[in-house]
């Protein structure tokens, strides 16, 4: 019972860091196309995303020739992580 239980937890963790690769992979999308700020949708997102930005570009320099790479670095990351925990789980 205590086995089944862990296993439930695996797996709504891995849905849930499927969940934000999405968030971060449409929010990313998203910025290309300059949508209305005022949208609910879209506040949300950027909501969500930009802790996880914050803290890449903390640490690592993501700006180059203009370009943000911390969402790729980001969605490496949560793919590394969701292999991981599906083949502890």
């Amino acid at each position: 019972m205590i086995e089944a239980f862990i296993n439930s937890i695996g797996v709504v963790l891995i849905g849930l860091v499927s969940l934000y690769k999405w968030i971060i992979i449409i929010s990313s999308l998203i910025s290309w196309i300059n949508p209305d700020r005022n949208n609910q949708i879209v506040q949300v997102l950027y909501k969500l995303s930009s802790p996880s930005y914050k803290i890449v570009k903390k640490y690592i320099p993501t700006n180059i020739n203009g370009m943000d790479l911390a969402p790729l670095i980001i969605i490496f990351a949560l793919i590394f992580l969701e292999t991981f925990l599906t083949q502890i789980f």
